[in-house]
């Protein structure tokens, strides 16, 4: 049940950043080098590899027993 709760926390986050990541999208086209130049698409994909590490780092409690 352990590596459920893992593999949810991890799909959860990165389902949240894909939505942070398409969220711009209407924008005018003038903003969007601005919102997805280089550097901010290379912390998002960084983003991809650390937060599901954080997030069960901070929610172990929950992952392990399963309580709130």
């Amino acid at each position: 049940m352990v590596a459920v709760r893992m593999v949810a926390s991890a799909l959860v986050t990165w389902a949240a950043l894909i939505v942070l990541l398409l969220a711009p999208s209407p924008l005018p086209e003038q903003w969007r080098y601005y919102i997805y130049s280089p550097a901010s698409v290379g912390l998002w994909m960084l983003a991809m590899l650390v937060a599901p590490v954080v997030v069960c780092t901070v929610k172990w409690r929950w992952i392990k027993s399963g309580s709130r």
